[in-house]
């Protein structure tokens, strides 16, 4: 590995970012054997990269993990996931700074829903969406009685279909929170929306009965700090469900470095089972059930896995994906009823609070 210029070492201590250009760039990025210490310092990509210390346990010794590309759009650079020596957390670093990464998050960033048209699938895809969130709102419904009542809060939600499907059938508030403002798409009227971060935002103590995280903690740069703050604005007896891609699954062992759940460099973490649970409990969170299995389709990480080893980087045009999908899914419909026991891809943690004595 190449040293640091004592300019660079100096601000790799103090914290601050680092700006890397081609002459600094490594000969042959992904070499390195997995288990190798890895020097936080070595750039991946051309862009402003600041190194990242352990999200979990705040440890600065990590070995390198796995290298991993923006597989989805196809734009260039390669980034890198090392794992802490500490508690095992795999997580980027460096990383892009979260003032950065907002370019990352286009027009075909699925959860933003942007795209619309898909021809003569537009129906089918509709479809697809809304029975996403209705899986959502099906899962959540285990453990929440949902009413007229009730206050819902959903971190990262993206364009907020979820709450507009909990606000219609249920007639609960529902408030969501993202960095990227969608506030203009029609159904965001049925709920209040506050654009920015979570820990900017200033609600009551104990104000929601049911605070939702469907696939943001893997995209924030301080979970643990996040995870604290919504712990004091959950009700008593109310209850937090997240879900994460999952690091231990048959997926990830299928497709390594074109794994969705990586999705670099837009996910600064990924989470098996064990590091999950710890950062909800070091968040001051009682496991109420750890799930194998979540609300968003395992088989889409199936679909988009193989897709991504035979595109190489190339990107994923989405409008040419839509059939093949869902000739896919017919295919696989009967493995995808086993999707609660086999492991396929995601994990649900459901989370209520630890009453401080």
């Amino acid at each position: 590995m190449k040293p640091l210029h004592d300019e660079q070492a100096s601000s790799a201590r103090a914290g601050a970012p680092l700006r890397f250009d081609a002459a600094t760039m490594p000969k042959a990025i992904g070499s390195q054997a997995r288990g190798q210490q890895f020097d936080h310092s070595e750039p991946v990509c051309q862009a402003t990269m600041e190194p990242a210390d352990c999200v979990l346990c705040g440890s600065t010794q990590a070995s390198h993990f796995i290298d991993a590309e923006d597989d989805l759009t196809g734009k260039p650079g390669r980034f890198r996931f090392v794992q802490c020596d500490r508690c095992a957390l795999v997580y980027q670093s460096p990383r892009i700074p979260a003032a950065d990464i907002a370019a990352w998050y286009d027009d075909e960033y699925i959860a933003h829903r942007k795209k619309t048209d898909f021809g003569p699938f537009t129906g089918l895809y509709h479809w697809a969406m809304d029975r996403h969130d209705r899986r959502k709102l099906a899962l959540a419904r285990r453990y929440v009685d949902l009413h007229p009542e009730s206050r819902v809060l959903d971190l990262g939600c993206g364009a907020g279909t979820f709450l507009a499907k909990v606000a219609q059938e249920t007639g609960a508030s529902a408030t969501g929170v993202d960095f990227k403002d969608l506030s203009h798409l029609p159904w965001m009227r049925e709920i209040e929306f506050r654009c920015g971060r979570p820990q900017d935002q200033a609600f009551p103590a104990g104000g929601f009965d049911l605070i939702t995280l469907w696939h943001f903690l893997e995209h924030d740069y301080e979970p643990q700090r996040t995870l604290a703050q919504a712990r004091e604005w959950l009700a008593p007896q109310g209850r937090m469900v997240i879900e994460v891609p999952r690091l231990d699954s048959v997926s990830f062992k299928l497709f390594g470095d074109r794994w969705p759940g990586l999705q670099a460099p837009q996910h600064t973490a990924v989470y098996s089972r064990e590091t999950l649970c710890a950062l909800v409990s070091r968040a001051g969170l009682r496991i109420v059930e750890w799930l194998p299995w979540g609300a968003f389709p395992a088989y889409f990480y199936l679909f988009a896995g193989t897709a991504f080893k035979l595109l190489r980087g190339r990107g994923l045009n989405l409008s040419r994906a839509v059939y093949p999908y869902f000739i896919g899914e017919l295919l696989l419909s009967p493995l995808l009823v086993f999707e609660k026991r086999l492991n396929l891809a995601m994990q649900t943690v459901v989370v209520e609070r630890v009453e401080q004595s």
